[in-house]
C-alpha cells in the first residue's frame, strides 16, 4: 500500500513538472525570440529567424538607448509618471476608503461596500464613449491626468477589496490599545493599521502598477501628441515608422518589456505575502 502510494505521488510530480517545463517553454520562447531577434541584422533575421545571431549586431539597442532612433526614453518616461501618479492617488483614496468600511461603524456600510463592488462588473471598455465624452469635456485630453484619473477609478473597486479584506483581521485589541493611548481612528490608521499592513499595501501596489504599466487603449483615446505617448502606445507607433525593420521592431519590444520583467521578479515575494496573508479574506 506504501509502495502504491509513493508511485501515485511520484507520478503527479511527474505531471506537475512536465506540465511546468512546458508552460516554461511557452513563456520564454517568445522572449528568446524578442532579445535575440534585436540583436541580428535584418538580413540574419529573414535568414535565420531562430537561430543564435553570428556576429551579434548592438547597433539596435545601441540606437535606441542614445535616442537616434525612437523616442524609447520619452514613451518611458510617460509609463513611469502615469503609473507612478495611478499608484499613489489609488492607494490614497482606497486605504482610506477600505478602513472605513472594514474598521469605522455607520449605517449603510454594507450597501456603500456593495456599491464599490459593483464596479468589478464594468471594464473600461464599456465606459469608453461616456469616459472619453467627460474627458474631453473636463479639457484632459493630451494631459497625464487625463489617464491617471480614470485608471485610479477603475482600480478603486479591487483596490479596496483587497484592503479590506486584510483591514477586517486585524485585532481589535489593537485598536483598543491605540485608543488607550489617546490615538483616535486617524491615529489608529496611521500608526498601526498602515505598518501592518505593508504586504497587502504592496501587492496592491503591483497590481495597480502593472495594470497602469500595460494599458493601451485609454492612453490612446486621450493621447494624440507623441510627446505624450506610454511605452505600449511608443511600441505601435514605432513599428508603424519602422515597418520592415523587424530587428529594430524586436529590439524595441525587448526594451520596453525589460521594466516588466524586473518588477515582477523584484516584487514577487511581495504579491505571494499579501495573497497568503488575509488579501482574500473578508
Amino acid at each position: 500500500m506504501k509502495k502504491k502510494n509513493l508511485s501515485i505521488s511520484f507520478s503527479r510530480r511527474v505531471v506537475q513538472y512536465t506540465f511546468c517545463i512546458i508552460l516554461s517553454f511557452i513563456v520564454l520562447i517568445p522572449l528568446y525570440m524578442g532579445f535575440v531577434g534585436g540583436l541580428k541584422s535584418n538580413g540574419q533575421l529573414l535568414t535565420d529567424p531562430v537561430g543564435l545571431p553570428n556576429p551579434p549586431y548592438y547597433n539596435n539597442y545601441i540606437d535606441l538607448l542614445t535616442g537616434s532612433v525612437g523616442t524609447f526614453w520619452r514613451s518611458l518616461f510617460n509609463s513611469i509618471l502615469v503609473a507612478a501618479g495611478t499608484v499613489i492617488l489609488t492607494l490614497i483614496v482606497c486605504v482610506m476608503a477600505a478602513f472605513a468600511l472594514a474598521r469605522v461603524q455607520f449605517r449603510g456600510r454594507e450597501i456603500i461596500k456593495n456599491y464599490f463592488m459593483l464596479g468589478l462588473l464594468f471594464p473600461l471598455a464599456v465606459a469608453i464613449l461616456p469616459l472619453y465624452l467627460q474627458v474631453k469635456n473636463l479639457k484632459l485630453l493630451d494631459n497625464y491626468f487625463g489617464v491617471i484619473l480614470p485608471q485610479v477609478a477603475f482600480q478603486i473597486p479591487m483596490t479596496v477589496l483587497l484592503l479590506r479584506g486584510f483591514f477586517l483581521h486585524i485585532p481589535k485589541d489593537l485598536e483598543d490599545a491605540c485608543s488607550i493611548d489617546g490615538y483616535g481612528p486617524l491615529g489608529f490608521l496611521i500608526n498601526m493599521v498602515i505598518p501592518l499592513s505593508t504586504p497587502i499595501i504592496a501587492t496592491s501596489a503591483v497590481i495597480v502598477l502593472v495594470a497602469s504599466w500595460n494599458n493601451f487603449f485609454l492612453p490612446l483615446l486621450v493621447f494624440n501628441t507623441e510627446a505624450y505617448y506610454t511605452l505600449p502606445m511608443g511600441v505601435m507607433n514605432f513599428q508603424g515608422q519602422h515597418a520592415s525593420d523587424w530587428n529594430l521592431i524586436l529590439a524595441y519590444l525587448s526594451l520596453a518589456m525589460l521594466p516588466a520583467l524586473i518588477l515582477f521578479v523584484t516584487s514577487q515575494k511581495y504579491i505571494v505575502a499579501g495573497l497568503t496573508g488575509g488579501a482574500i479574506k473578508g
